[in-house]
């Protein structure tokens, strides 16, 4: 990719619980792993400070103790064939994730050497 070159691509968010887990291992480090495994772009994660979800209920961080469970962001910047590849090998492990497809460009800018 050149620091010119703009990507059509898609924003891809699942939205999981800190301590939720896939065959023993932290969903959202499986996610990434399964992301790596198959090349596709990059990921971050983010956990969030409070959140609710389809069943209402709070979960948030206090002040002098943290929530057992707290919402986790596990965020992708891919190309269409490669969220397609991705949405696949989660529904194969029959894990049931809540996600999100936002349209997105994306680029570099400046010396991918320096990055």
């Amino acid at each position: 990719m050149t620091p010119e070159t703009l990507i059509e691509g898609v924003q891809l968010r699942f939205y999981v619980h800190m301590h939720a887990r896939h065959d023993g291992m932290l969903v959202s480090e499986w996610l990434l792993e399964l992301a790596k495994e198959h090349k596709l772009g990059g990921c971050s994660v983010f956990r969030a400070i409070a959140g609710f979800g389809r069943h209402g209920v709070l979960h948030e961080e206090a002040f002098f103790e943290l929530a057992d469970d707290l919402p986790v962001v596990v965020e992708f910047l891919l190309r269409e064939n490669e969220v397609q590849i991705l949405l696949q090998r989660v529904r194969d492990a029959g894990t049931a994730l809540f996600y999100s497809l936002v349209p997105a460009r994306f680029g570099l800018l400046g010396n991918e050497e320096h990055q």
